[in-house]
C-alpha cells in the first residue's frame, strides 16, 4: 500500500475468504504480533452457528491495523489464502462504486495476490478480489481502489495490456441494474431474427428468399439434426435494426405452408433464462396478491372427506372458487385448501369451522402460508425456544453411566472381584430405579460404556489363560463364604479336568483357613 495511508481511523479490518474451521482463538494468534487486538468476531449462522467464511479484527491503534493489512494480506490459513480489507460499515459507500474497476478476460493462474500485486501500483486498494468456483478462477475479477482517480488511472494503463499472455480487458465497475439497462437499450436495436415452427421443407435457400423482402440479409441459417433433416427453426441476420424490426412485425403471426410462424428478436440463451425467470417471479407474485387472505388450510380431515364433501362443508359461508383435498395415491393425505372469492368470507370461514368436528374429527382451519412464510414463523420460534434453553442454568452431569439396559455403571477397581454375569443382583453398585415416584414413560438411555481391561470374565478367557494370569483373573478378595462356578470348555476332558483342579487348588491357597466356598464346575463340549 502506498504511504499516504487510507481514510480509516477506526482500526478495523475485514478478513474474508476463511476457512469454516477457523475461528476467533486461531486469527487472534495471527494478527496479535501486528499490535494489541480489541475485539475479534468471527461470523456465523444465527441458527446452525457454522462460520460464513468473514471476520471483523478490531485494533485498538489504526496503525497496527494497516501493518496486519500490509504484512498479512493473502496470507494461508488452513489452505485458505485470506483477504483483508478495511472494513466499511457504510453499505451506500460500498456499493456507489466509486473507485471499482472490473477485470475480465484473465488467465486462470492469477490469484488474489497476483492481482493485487499487478494494481497495488496505481494507488491505495481498499479490496481485491478474483471470482473463483469449485474449479478455481472464473477468469474475472474486481479491484476497489481509494479514489476514483487511482481507478481511472488503472484503467488507462492496463486496458488492453497483456497478462500472462493474454489481453485483459479493464473498465469501470456497473451494477447489475446498470448492465441489464445497457442489454435492453441493445436488445432494442437487434439485428438478429428468430424463427421456428416452420416445416421440414423449408431449407437456407427458400428461408433467406422469404426474408431478403425486408432488407439486406448477412446470414440465414437453418438448424437441421445430425441426419441433416429441419429441426423447424433458424436465424436470419439482418444488416441494419429497421429491416430486422420490420420483418418481425409483418411475420410473426403469420402463416406458412399450414403452420403459423414465430419470429422475434433473438436472445442468448442466458438473457432468454433471465427473462422466463421474471416472467415466473411476476406470475408467482400475481398469484400470491390474488390468494393472499382468501386460501384456506384445512387439516385432520377425515379419510372419507373428498374434494366434493369438502367444498359442500364450507360453502355456507361464501363463493367457493376452489376445493381441493391433496391426496397420495388416490389416498387423503388429511388435509386441503379451500379458496374464497373474498377474505371476508375466508375469516368467516375460519372462525366458524375451526375445531368444528366433522365425520368424528375436530378440523384445524387457518389462512393458508406460502412455504417462505411457514419457515421464517419456524425459525423465529425456534430462535425464541432456544434463547429461554441457554437462559436455564444446566444441572450437575452425573459421574454414573447408564446403560442401554437401565443400569448405571461406575468405573470399578481393578483389584475387585469381577461378575461373571452383568445382571447379577449383588453386584450392581446403583439400583436400576431409585426411591421415587413411579415414571410414567420409559427413561431415556445412553449406549453402555465398556471400560478397557473390565471386560466380563467369561469361560474362553479363563480356559485360555496362563496359570499365573488365572489368579489376576478370579482375584484376591479375602475372608468370603460363597459360591464359585468355574466353565470347562472343550471336548478334551482330560485337559479340562487338569486345569480345573489346578484353579481349585489356586483358590484353596489364596482363601484363608476356615473360609467356606463351594466349586461348581460347567461343562461346556
Amino acid at each position: 500500500m502506498n504511504s499516504s495511508g487510507p481514510a480509516y481511523p477506526l482500526a478495523s479490518l475485514y478478513v474474508g475468504d476463511l476457512h469454516p474451521d477457523v475461528t476467533e482463538a486461531m486469527l487472534y494468534q495471527k494478527f496479535s504480533p501486528a499490535g494489541q487486538i480489541m475485539s475479534i468476531r468471527v461470523c456465523r449462522d444465527v441458527i446452525t452457528r457454522r462460520s460464513l467464511g468473514y471476520a471483523y479484527i478490531n485494533f485498538q491503534q489504526p496503525a497496527d491495523a494497516e501493518c496486519a493489512l500490509d504484512t498479512m494480506n493473502h496470507e494461508v490459513i488452513k489452505g485458505r489464502p485470506i483477504r483483508i480489507m478495511w472494513s466499511q460499515r457504510d453499505p451506500g459507500l460500498r456499493k456507489s462504486g466509486v473507485g471499482n474497476i472490473f477485470i475480465k478476460n484473465m488467465d486462470e493462474s492469477i490469484d488474489n495476490k497476483a492481482l493485487y500485486d499487478t494494481f497495488s501500483a496505481f494507488g491505495n486498494i481498499l479490496s481485491c478480489k478474483v471470482v473463483c468456483d469449485e474449479n478455481g478462477s472464473k477468469g474475472y475479477g474486481f479491484v476497489h481502489f481509494e479514489t476514483q482517480e487511482a481507478a481511472n488511472r488503472a484503467i488507462e494503463t492496463m486496458n488492453g495490456m497483456l497478462l500472462n499472455d493474454r489481453k485483459v480487458f479493464v473498465g469501470h465497475f456497473k451494477s447489475r441494474k446498470e448492465r441489464e439497462a445497457e442489454l435492453g437499450a441493445k436488445a432494442m436495436e437487434f439485428t438478429n431474427v428468430y424463427i421456428k415452427n416452420f416445416s421440414e421443407d423449408i431449407d437456407h435457400e427458400k428461408l433467406k428468399s422469404i426474408f431478403s423482402e425486408f432488407g439486406k440479409t448477412l446470414s440465414v441459417c437453418v438448424m437441421t439434426d445430425e441426419r441433416g433433416r429441419s429441426r423447424g427453426f433458424g436465424f436470419v441476420n439482418f444488416e441494419n435494426h429497421g429491416d430486422a424490426r420490420r420483418a418481425v412485425t409483418e411475420m410473426n403471426g403469420k402463416e406458412l405452408n399450414g403452420r403459423v410462424l414465430y419470429v422475434g428478436r433473438a436472445q442468448k440463451r442466458l438473457e432468454r433464462q433471465g427473462e422466463l425467470k421474471r416472467k415466473f417471479e411476476q406470475i408467482k407474485q400475481e398469484r400470491i396478491q390474488r390468494y393472499q387472505g382468501v386460501n384456506l388450510y384445512v387439516k385432520n380431515l377425515d379419510d372419507s372427506i373428498d374434494d366434493e364433501k369438502l367444498r359442500k362443508e364450507f360453502a355456507p359461508y361464501g363463493t367457493i372458487t376452489s376445493a381441493k383435498v391433496m391426496t397420495d395415491g388416490g389416498h387423503s393425505r388429511g388435509f386441503g385448501f379451500v379458496c374464497f372469492s373474498s377474505p371476508e368470507e375466508a375469516t368467516k370461514a375460519v372462525t366458524e369451522m375451526n375445531g368444528r368436528i366433522v365425520s368424528t374429527k375436530p378440523l384445524y382451519v387457518a389462512l393458508a402460508q406460502r412455504k417462505e412464510e411457514r419457515k421464517a414463523i419456524l425459525t423465529n420460534q425456534y430462535m425464541q425456544r432456544l434463547a429461554s434453553i441457554r437462559a436455564i442454568p444446566s444441572p450437575a452431569i452425573p459421574t454414573t453411566y447408564q446403560q442401554s439396559s437401565g443400569y448405571y455403571m461406575t468405573s470399578v477397581p481393578q483389584h475387585q472381584v469381577r461378575s461373571f454375569y452383568n445382571t447379577v443382583p449383588n453386584l450392581r453398585p446403583v439400583p436400576r430405579w431409585t426411591t421415587q415416584a413411579p415414571r410414567t414413560q420409559v427413561p431415556n438411555t445412553e449406549p453402555a460404556v465398556h471400560v478397557r481391561g473390565q471386560e466380563p470374565l467369561t469361560a474362553s478367557m479363563l480356559a485360555a489363560a496362563p496359570l499365573k494370569e488365572q489368579k489376576q483373573l478370579l482375584g484376591t478378595k479375602r475372608n468370603f463364604s460363597d459360591t464359585i462356578v468355574l466353565f470347562a470348555v472343550g471336548e478334551n476332558v482330560s485337559f479340562q479336568k487338569k486345569k480345573v483342579s489346578e484353579a481349585i487348588i489356586l483358590l484353596a491357597a489364596e482363601h484363608c483357613s476356615g473360609c467356606v466356598f463351594t466349586v461348581c464346575v460347567l461343562w461346556m463340549g
